[in-house]
């Protein structure tokens, strides 16, 4: 049990780090203003289905932070958000079983799906609520980033996330797959 909780701290700095190296270095402007659509949520994809939501929730976070920071100041609205992208993609861990050897076709749904629903509720829902509550922001330009910034982080997300995760799936022995001599 122990074991488990270093692994997943250690999944935490490390997802934190690699969050903040694409969104902060590997960015595609969307012609929205203060909108990038990014790699860095397949990464936070794949550790949260690899470690669970608490993992998937605090790199992301933690690496939204960092990457704001780095900017000149933290967006709350949007880090918030990211914490619950990594929670909800966390939620469906379970039944995503890569730890088992497999991505087949009703892994990969579920990993669309969560992915669906995740960025529908941080991009459509928590960040711009957020941007109008806490920042004062216009409506219509918080929900079209939204709508534009969560498009592309679901196609990235799911077609870069799910490639990782296929290739990980494949480098794990499944249970009984090996032969005694």
């Amino acid at each position: 049990m122990k074991n488990d909780s270093v692994k997943k701290v250690v999944a935490t700095g490390v997802g934190a780090a690699l969050f903040f190296v694409l969104a902060r270095f590997v960015a595609i402007p969307s012609g929205i203003p203060n909108t990038n659509i990014t790699f860095q949520y397949a990464a936070q994809a794949v550790f949260a289905v690899l470690y669970g939501p608490v993992v998937g929730c605090l790199s992301g976070f933690i690496g939204h932070v960092l990457t704001d920071m780095s900017w000149g100041g933290v967006w709350w609205s949007w880090a918030f958000a990211t914490a619950v992208y990594g929670l909800i993609v966390g939620a469906f861990a379970d039944k995503i079983n890569v730890k088992d050897g497999d991505f087949l076709k009703k892994e990969g749904i579920t990993f669309v799906l969560a992915n669906l629903i995740a960025n529908v509720v941080a991009w459509g829902i928590v960040a711009p609520i957020g941007d109008i509550l806490i920042y004062k922001e216009p409506a219509d330009l918080v929900f079209t980033q939204g709508l534009v910034a969560g498009a592309g982080d679901f196609l990235f997300a799911v077609l870069i996330g799910g490639l990782l995760l296929y290739g990980y799936s494949k480098t794990v022995a499944k249970s009984g797959s090996l032969d005694k001599e």
